[in-house]
């Protein structure tokens, strides 16, 4: 892959009891994300070449147990205005206590190939989605989630993630993963979007 290729990386920063692309424990789920009360998450995107220079940044909130996390990519990448950009990175699938991302939406809307990184061994989340949520929050979460692309796993520098992609095939989404990961086992534009994010959450004080 040429050194000025580009890809946005999409990651969050949650200042509260919640890990991303994880579940926290019942007692400290939020309850009123669907009152428009319900805390922010944090979100960048960062545009990072392939030889790991940073290129633009732009940060949105998603509500933490909400449904707005597509269109908060969304809004990034519109912010941004990069066409140049040939590839989307997102961190995981359901951030935020759930809020889960529709990848199928993010790729028409941008036109580009999308691939959701996550990091963490998972047996899937359809138990977690029929323990937390009833009625319409579960419904959607279910359908969403089923309609989500394989989990495929991929070692990269010594260490496993999991690839799940639209708008190109695995191994595409795999050479690209790859390239955009120098060192580590963290992707360049995801690593510098969740560092991004975390500084301007705790400069907004959220």
């Amino acid at each position: 892959m040429k050194p000025g290729t580009r890809a946005l990386g999409i990651a969050e920063s949650y200042g509260g009891t919640e890990r991303a692309n994880s579940t926290p424990a019942t007692h400290s789920l939020p309850t009123n994300a669907a009152s428009g009360d319900a805390p922010r998450s944090t979100i960048c995107g960062a545009v990072v070449r392939a030889d790991r220079v940073v290129d633009g940044l732009a940060f949105d909130y998603w509500t933490v147990g909400g449904d707005d996390a597509t269109d908060a990519i969304c809004r990034v990448w519109e912010t941004l205005d990069r066409e140049d950009v040939r590839y989307i990175l997102i961190s995981g699938i359901a951030p935020a206590w759930f809020n889960l991302i529709d990848l199928h939406h993010v790729a028409a809307e941008t036109n580009r190939p999308v691939i959701s990184v996550s990091f963490e061994q998972s047996e899937g989340l359809e138990p977690a989605l029929n323990e937390q949520f009833s009625g319409d929050e579960r419904e959607w979460r279910l359908e969403r989630y089923r309609n989500a692309p394989t989990r495929t796993p991929l070692e990269i520098d010594g260490e496993q993630v999991f690839v799940r992609a639209v708008g190109c095939d695995d191994d595409t989404a795999a050479r690209v993963v790859h390239a955009f990961t120098p060192e580590g086992g963290r992707p360049e534009p995801l690593r510098v979007a969740r560092m991004a994010a975390r500084a301007a959450r705790r400069f907004g004080g959220n």
